[in-house]
């Protein structure tokens, strides 16, 4: 965590937050407040996963340009967007390239029951929910016909081949 805010300082991030806590109680543990990095443009830092609280706050004009630095990353485990307009919502649903994609609903990462999982580098598939079976089966429509003369088609299309 401290090596990423090192770095989004560098790229001209201006951070709140993210310090060492509870030193004199926990001498031996190592833990931090939340980081809020407000940074100007997507940069490496932004793109790079890192696990620990650090929210990144990027600028941006229109919802378009907001899922564009979205989706440019190389995760993709799970998005979300909050909003009281139900064209935005459906906008960021089709076009969020997350295996999972929240609207007015934070980010929990663990959406039981759904075909939990990620897209691109993150989440590995969909190992866990309603969907989990899918990655074990190969889905196929197979049809054979067991008689001697040319099978009349349902759609009622005639083969004249020999």
């Amino acid at each position: 965590m401290q090596k990423a805010l090192k770095q989004a300082e560098a790229e001209s991030g201006k951070i709140v937050g993210g310090k060492r806590a509870l030193k004199d109680a926990f001498p031996d543990g190592y833990y931090v407040e939340p980081a809020l990095v407000k940074i100007k443009r997507q940069s490496a830092v932004v793109k790079r996963e890192v696990f620990a609280p650090i929210l990144y706050a990027l600028p941006y004009t229109t919802l378009a340009q907001a899922l564009e630095m979205q989706n440019d990353v190389p995760q993709g485990l799970s998005s979300a967007i909050f909003t009281t307009d139900l064209r935005e919502a459906e906008y960021f649903r089709q076009r969020s390239d997350c295996g999972i994609a929240n609207i007015n609903i934070g980010t929990s990462g663990a959406e039981i029951g759904g075909a939990f999982g990620g897209e691109k580098e993150t989440g590995g598939g969909r190992e866990s929910g309603s969907d989990a079976w899918k990655n074990y089966m190969r889905r196929q429509t197979s049809t054979l016909y067991y008689g001697s003369e040319k099978p009349t088609l349902a759609q009622g299309l005639v083969f004249d081949a020999d």
